[in-house]
């Protein structure tokens, strides 16, 4: 009998590998493509580091609609949050490096993968029994939110963000990298 643990590694790999073609031959134009007028994005900093915009925290700020990379690097840090192995009681899954955000579409692609690779050892070191215990103190409001459920919420992000890219992509092709606005 197949267990609720494979069932998500399976739905996670399905996910995964889906996104992963859709990514298959993005460029350096699409992958900075502005489609409107104060777009979050991923930008340079200086020696070579890019870094994203992060969340909309202010209500003032103009820049609401997020870029492909800006997608990108968030799916990337979602899936290589340090909290991820703490939340579900991993030990020994070594620490993403903060390297910053990729700047160009073939780091990202690779970085993509990586993440990939980490989020999957991540789920593959978890046991049927581990995910139905509760995240604890450190998971916050969330601590008494399942282990399955964490994982759940961010398989949700990935298929959710992961459409959003795939969307980006259409639209690219769509208008010829011509902005909306």
């Amino acid at each position: 009998m197949i267990s609720a643990r494979d069932d998500i590694i399976g739905t996670s790999d399905y996910v995964s590998g889906r996104l992963r073609e859709r990514l298959t031959g993005l460029t350096d134009d699409e992958y900075a493509w502005e489609p409107v007028p104060n777009c979050r994005t991923v930008r340079p900093v200086g020696e070579g580091l890019f870094r994203s915009d992060g969340p909309r925290v202010d209500d003032d700020d103009p820049r609401e609609f997020t870029t492909l990379s800006w997608r990108l690097a968030h799916i990337i840090d979602l899936l290589t949050a340090e909290r991820i192995a703490d939340w579900l009681g991993i030990q020994g899954i070594p620490t993403w490096p903060d390297i910053g955000a990729p700047g160009t579409a073939a780091d990202a692609l690779e970085r993509f993968g990586l993440a990939l690779r980490h989020w999957h050892s991540v789920l593959a070191a978890t046991t049927e029994e581990s995910l139905v215990v509760p995240l604890g103190p450190a998971a916050g409001p969330y601590a008494e939110a399942t282990r399955r459920a964490f994982v759940l919420h961010i398989l949700d992000e990935l298929i959710h963000h992961g459409a959003e890219v795939a969307m980006m992509r259409d639209l690219y092709a769509a208008t010829g990298g011509q902005a909306l606005r």
